[in-house]
């Protein structure tokens, strides 16, 4: 933490899911610099206004398995989908929208 806080970098993240208690932090922590001193920000996710970005922990499927991961938020505290998420979600809108229309989707393949 001292070197970034030397080179005067705004936030220091820390994200411990698995040995925060032995390391005695908290799973997801956010610094920010401070008059030259990090301090312990709260809130999740967490708004940075000087990037126009929130960052927290959430829940999603990585490989068919629930997992935590970090992931970006807007303002509203809405997170950003992945890029496979956000295409899974398009063909799930334009299946629904097939059927709708009276189509299969899955007869059209």
């Amino acid at each position: 933490m001292g070197i970034y806080q030397k080179l005067g970098v705004l936030y220091y993240l820390v994200y411990n899911p698995e040995f925060w208690q032995r390391d005695r932090h908290r799973p997801f922590e956010v610094y920010k610099l401070v008059n030259g001193q990090y301090q312990l920000e709260s809130g999740e996710p967490y708004w940075m206004p000087e990037v126009g970005l929130g960052i927290g922990r959430c829940q999603t499927i990585f490989g068919n398995l629930p997992q935590e991961q970090l992931a970006w938020f807007d303002q509203n505290g809405h997170r950003y989908l992945s890029e496979a998420e956000a295409e899974r979600q398009q063909k799930e809108r334009l299946a629904a929208r097939l059927r709708a229309l009276g189509e299969d989707p899955d007869q059209l393949l």
